[in-house]
């Protein structure tokens, strides 16, 4: 359950409004249950972004030396192929 709720206004043009119903009603969802779910999933998708910027920056800046590939096959105990 939410604790605490707003009421906001957005607009949306007709032809997306026309969507998003569509989308709700076959989701068997209401509207505002719809764009709450599509907002969070976004707002997930922008931090996993921003983290893996982060870390390509990171490995960018300090490049990894190490033979992965030989290391993880040393690990794993594969033979040589």
């Amino acid at each position: 359950m939410i604790d605490d709720i707003e009421t906001i206004r957005i607009v949306l043009d007709s032809d997306l409004l026309r969507l998003a119903d569509r989308a709700a009603k076959e989701s068997k969802t209401n509207r505002s249950a719809l764009f709450r779910e599509a907002l969070r999933a976004h707002l997930k998708r922008l931090d996993l972004r921003q983290k893996e910027a982060r870390d390509r920056e990171g490995y960018a800046r300090y490049p990894d030396s190490l033979d992965r590939p030989a290391i993880c096959a040393n690990l794993a105990g594969w033979p040589d192929g």
